[in-house]
């Protein structure tokens, strides 16, 4: 898929961008330049924001069995019983 940057000072900034850090095209650069941007965006969401999906998914497998004895599994799974 080709990459066609049709506006002048995107285009030099990707050209300068590319010399700056030696990238091989300036798809490369663009690739990396998104790359960051979007890490830069996911670190400033709070923590509450980046767990969310976890602790949806926590609440959808619902509380467990509290009478469950690990080390019993744990022994019969290995054959320690």
């Amino acid at each position: 898929m080709s990459l066609y940057i049709r506006d002048r000072t995107v285009d030099e900034l990707a050209t300068r961008l590319q010399k700056a850090t030696g990238a091989r095209t300036k798809t490369e650069v663009v690739r990396r330049a998104l790359e960051q941007e979007l890490e830069r965006v996911e670190s400033a969401r709070s923590l509450r924001e980046r767990i969310a999906p976890s602790l949806a998914l926590a609440d959808a497998m619902g509380q467990g069995r509290s009478d469950f004895d690990v080390k019993a599994f744990l022994d019969e799974m290995w054959g320690d019983v």
